[in-house]
């Protein structure tokens, strides 16, 4: 039986960060008015893994300082909530934390009400896009690659499609497609992004080929990629577009970190070699604790006769699939042609069967 890589569908709740019992009965109280369920966090390190995917964050005011000291990256939608009078009047703080709002009890309870009322189950919109990330265990270990192919994949089973190149280092996703000499916005000018993105906007000005997007680094001085940003394009992704995928650095900055918390399943890819197992279990260890559903996908060819099996046990992960020797595929990215774009060989099977259990969309026509 092929390993499989499904995972439920996820709603994601409004996150509720407070240990203040006091404000934390209100804010429910709030919520069931609203209609809403809500995730709760009783202090930031609580809240850590879930507050870059989280609709919207009621942050209360008795841990703001832990929030800063946190260093918890700029998201959008981020409500400072406290009673009158423990919030400065000033709004410094707010400032400091990037709230977009700050809602003083009891005064702005229905404005509450209203804000947690959008996102209750009965809410139009679905889910939101799902969203995959990918890294290397080690460098060269054909992450992009595979990113590059789900992406492709997803787009030709008619879903909206983001691919995101979140590695500064990585040369470019744009040249993994050929896709260097389109015109679009790549990083360097979204790296001021903090706050809401319209994704409409966002998509309109990247680079695009029928229902795939790409954002990518262009060949001038490299930028470091603000968390802020990041959390704010991961956020225009999911309202707008169907599938998300994120090619990531080995080497976890900010920014890295928000897109993993974001994902719902990431892949590590892993050549069958033992020091490049032994080197993925050090990238492992740092990616999982932001990730609940992380896997392993081995590649071939293995010197050694190390099998996939022992790869995934090795790192304790499970393991997601194979990838085979793939002469042509190598010959093709050099001549400038997408990975997997015809649909055949063993990285087209491998994406295809990942986009149908995240998805269950099959595979349609180029």
């Amino acid at each position: 039986m092929a390993p499989r890589t499904s995972v439920p569908p996820i709603r994601r709740l409004p996150l509720v960060v407070t240990g203040d019992g006091d404000l934390l009965d209100d804010l429910l109280r709030l919520a069931a008015a609203g209609g809403a369920e809500v995730e709760l966090a009783a202090d930031p390190a609580a809240a850590r893994t879930r507050w870059a995917s989280a609709p919207l964050v009621l942050l209360g005011v008795d841990q703001s300082q832990a929030c800063l000291r946190a260093r918890l990256p700029k998201r959008p939608r981020l409500v400072l909530v406290g009673r009158t009078g423990q919030i400065d009047p000033g709004w410094q703080i707010a400032e400091l934390i990037g709230a977009e709002h700050v809602a003083a009890l009891p005064a702005a309870e229905p404005w509450l009400v209203d804000r947690l009322a959008e996102h209750g189950p009965d809410q139009p919109g679905g889910p939101g896009a799902r969203i995959v990330a990918l890294f290397g265990g080690r460098g060269g270990a054909g992450a992009s690659v595979l990113a590059g192919g789900l992406a492709v994949t997803a787009a030709r089973a008619r879903l909206r499609t983001l691919l995101i190149d979140a590695d500064p280092l990585g040369g470019g996703l744009d040249l993994v497609l050929g896709w260097e000499q389109l015109e679009g916005l790549r990083w360097p000018s979204l790296t001021s992004a903090d706050g809401r993105v319209d994704a409409p906007a966002l998509v309109q000005a990247l680079p695009s080929r029928g229902d795939l997007v790409v954002l990518s680094w262009d060949r001038g001085e490299m930028l470091a990629l603000p968390a802020a940003a990041m959390a704010a394009t991961v956020d225009a992704a999911h309202r707008g577009r169907d599938f998300v995928v994120i090619d990531l650095p080995r080497q976890f900055d900010d920014a890295a970190v928000v897109a993993l918390q974001a994902a719902d399943q990431a892949f590590v890819v892993v050549p069958a070699e033992l020091r490049a197992t032994a080197a993925a279990a050090r990238v492992v260890a740092v990616a999982a604790p932001h990730c609940d559903a992380l896997s392993v996908v081995v590649r071939g060819p293995a010197p050694g006769r190390l099998r996939a099996t022992e790869v995934a046990r090795a790192l304790g992960l499970p393991l997601a699939g194979t990838l085979r020797p793939e002469p042509g595929l190598c010959r093709g990215l050099e001549r400038g042609e997408a990975p997997a774009a015809a649909g055949k060989g063993p990285l087209a099977a491998l994406c295809q069967r990942i986009v149908a259990d995240l998805t269950g969309a099959t595979n349609g026509a180029a």
